[in-house]
């Protein structure tokens, strides 16, 4: 295998410039791309940099002008839906590396992902749905997201698949910030000011049961404040009207992706600012993988796998702005084949 030369433990600085080689997206192997290492986390080993680096490229090289390995690209900051690159990637530091290599040498190392716990080790406080606005407050004795050094608390709550939940964080002392993750573990919704007057709210349907967690976090780096927190939910499984509901197949003659070579089909529907959907795409006979474009003709959101149990792909979110949509239906890769059913509600 070819193989890079690491770079001198300590010799990293602000400044300089990085080249990253990664897989963006799990579909785009070999990216290159430029930047300069704009800050050095010293407290984690994490090198952050403007190179763009997007989910996918956890593992791939960050290189200084030497083609020397000063760094392992690992995360992303962002606040879009659609979790993409703003210019605020890390990567761990050269500095963690030889030990790592040491104890691979010696049988030493774990077998699987070691990760540290964002939480602490402390237990979420429960939620209950539908019941009164509970305080809070965010202080240097809270929780700090590794990312930008923001305050947040965490809490849990029951939810069942169809359940249509909304969650408000209101403050006057501080920019609110939400974030909601799935029983999967995985992020499902976000949101800044979608309350107003820099309030937070999610509005979704949830796309599975189980325990959920709830991120009471803030939009700038240690603000502290006092907020309220407010779970509203429907009963479970309530009916929805599908938007729009769709069979058909990739087969010969469908479009082609000229990125991969995927086949993909093309639908549209209307919707508003506001409005919470959900879109599933399901399919026996190949690997779904689903991209929502917004009136703007920008990425909205995608999925490939809805959970570790299956490859159906399903979003669920709220829509930013008033217009027309695109959905995609795409395989996700070109040997993909077969029928499928789309489904947006």
């Amino acid at each position: 295998m070819p193989t890079i030369p690491l770079a001198r433990p300590g010799s990293v600085k602000v400044g300089q410039q990085a080249f990253a080689i990664s897989n963006p997206f799990g579909r785009f192997e070999g990216t290159f791309t430029v930047g300069i290492v704009s800050r050095i986390d010293q407290q984690r080993s994490l090198i952050q940099t403007d190179a763009a680096i997007n989910p996918g490229n956890s593992g791939g090289p960050l290189l200084n002008s030497s083609g020397e390995l000063i760094g392992v690209n690992t995360s992303i900051f962002t606040r879009g839906q659609g979790g993409g690159n703003i210019g605020i990637g890390f990567a761990i530091s050269i500095d963690k590396v030889p030990a790592f290599l040491t104890a691979v040498r010696e049988g030493r190392a774990p077998r699987v992902a070691q990760r540290r716990s964002l939480f602490g080790g402390k237990s979420p406080e429960k939620l209950a749905l539908n019941g009164p606005a509970i305080s809070g407050q965010l202080t240097n004795q809270s929780r700090v997201m590794p990312t930008d050094n923001s305050f947040f608390d965490l809490y849990s709550f029951e939810g069942k698949a169809g359940q249509q939940i909304t969650i408000e964080m209101k403050s006057q002392e501080i920019d609110p910030f939400l974030i909601l993750i799935g029983p999967n573990q995985r992020k499902i919704a976000q949101d800044d000011n979608g309350a107003g007057s820099k309030n937070a709210r999610i509005t979704i349907r949830l796309p599975a049961n189980g325990t959920y967690t709830l991120l009471a976090n803030s939009n700038e780096a240690r603000q502290s404040g006092a907020y309220t927190l407010e779970v509203k939910a429907t009963a479970p499984n309530q009916p929805s009207r599908a938007i729009l509901q769709e069979e058909g197949a990739l087969v010969v003659g469908a479009r082609v992706l000229p990125s991969d070579n995927s086949l993909y089909r093309e639908y549209t529907f209307e919707g508003r600012v506001g409005q919470s959907v959900t879109i599933s795409l399901e399919s026996k006979d190949f690997d779904p993988y689903v991209a929502l474009f917004g009136p703007n003709g920008r990425l909205v959101a995608e999925n490939d796998d809805e959970s570790d149990s299956t490859k159906n792909a399903f979003l669920s979110l709220t829509l930013p702005a008033t217009g027309r949509y695109r959905v995609i239906v795409n395989a996700y890769d070109a040997s993909g084949r077969g029928r499928y059913t789309l489904t947006v509600r």
